[in-house]
């Protein structure tokens, strides 16, 4: 007898569930976030029957530590995403919501969808994008909300100062907000004028980090994801952020990877009606990257506009011309992601 174990991994704590193949509860653990409660974990494992296999929610965040032990200990582990679980424990009694319940739900959901779940890998340099990656994320969603600060307060110091206010997408025009001064000595506009210096420097400050970010994801993307950067459409900035979510998982092909990136087109047919709709699930990160190319090719690619004629003629509408190139994208993305080669593992210890 084998058990599947199932993983629900906290910032704090972990807890753990092994089902048999059955799908019935075993055991239970709960323990820790450390290397010490990663080492029990495994200590409590090996107590068990042989492991078929484990499934961890949350495998690149909260339960990174863990999952890196045991993919180095040689353990077959994969990432179960949180809607997986949510899907999983609402068909499932008991009901109700709870770390052990979860981590009951991520076994099953390993039983029964192992072979299209992303199999964790060693970290290795697409390690570091993704840092980057994250980073560069975090900062662009930071931006726009600056800017409609600062736009509301330009609006209010439009009564008092009227001249062409500078672009706030050019850091160099940004800069010039840092030593604004309001005309007068109303003291709500001199407020105002102060926010907009401070706002200013918070922009400035962003902008320059989404630059210096995009440089370090394309220095470290350059010598190694040339295979990548020969697809229309995928400079090295594009191409390192493909490494960075392709990076830590394998696929087993193109269509799982499809799946994953939510292009693969699901069916929806009835009786004698056959249709496919679309799919609005996925990494929605891949998702976009994805689109960004399709539109790129659209614009500049011949093969690719032949492409979408030729499905255009089938009496496809636009849109879902376009999701059939997108299909076409990822399958060229996974040859050239097998071809890339990419450094040994990063050796850095997990603490």
């Amino acid at each position: 007898m084998t058990v599947t174990i199932g993983v629900d991994a906290h910032k704090r704590v972990h807890a753990a569930v092994a089902i048999d193949a059955a799908g019935r509860e075993q055991d239970r653990w709960r323990g820790p976030n450390t290397s010490a409660g990663w080492q029990a974990l495994q200590a409590w494992a090996s107590a068990l029957a042989p492991v078929q296999g484990w499934g961890i929610e949350g495998s690149g965040q909260s339960g990174r530590g863990l999952a890196q032990t045991l993919v180095r200990a040689g353990a077959t582990v994969v990432e179960v995403t949180p809607r997986l679980t949510a899907t999983m424990r609402r068909g499932s009694r008991p009901q109700g919501k709870s770390d052990r319940l979860d981590a009951l739900a991520v076994a099953r959901v390993v039983q029964q969808e192992a072979d299209a779940l992303p199999i964790v890998q060693i970290e290795d340099p697409t390690t570091i994008l993704a840092v980057h990656v994250a980073a560069r994320e975090r900062d662009l969603a930071e931006a726009p909300r600056l800017r409609t600060q600062l736009h509301q307060h330009q609006h209010q110091l439009r009564a008092v100062d009227a001249p062409p206010w500078p672009d706030l997408t050019d850091p160099t025009a940004v800069a010039t907000l840092v030593t604004y001064q309001a005309p007068g000595a109303d003291a709500v506009d001199q407020a105002r004028a102060t926010a907009v210096r401070h706002l200013a420097q918070r922009l400035e400050r962003v902008l320059r980090q989404v630059a210096e970010t995009a440089r370090a994801i394309e220095t470290l993307a350059r010598p190694q994801l040339a295979p990548l950067e020969a697809i229309c459409g995928v400079a090295a900035l594009t191409a390192g952020l493909l490494a960075a979510t392709l990076g830590g998982r394998a696929f087993a092909g193109d269509a799982k990877l499809a799946m994953d990136a939510g292009v693969a087109p699901l069916e929806a047919s009835s009786s004698a009606h056959v249709r496919h709709r679309l799919n609005r699930g996925g990494n929605r990160s891949l998702n976009a990257i994805v689109h960004r190319i399709a539109l790129t090719q659209q614009r500049g690619h011949p093969p690719a506009q032949r492409s979408l004629a030729r499905k255009r003629a089938e009496g496809k509408t636009r849109s879902e011309a376009l999701r059939c190139l997108k299909r076409y994208i990822v399958r060229a993305v996974f040859q050239a992601w097998e071809q890339c080669a990419l450094a040994p593992p990063v050796p850095a210890p997990l603490t």
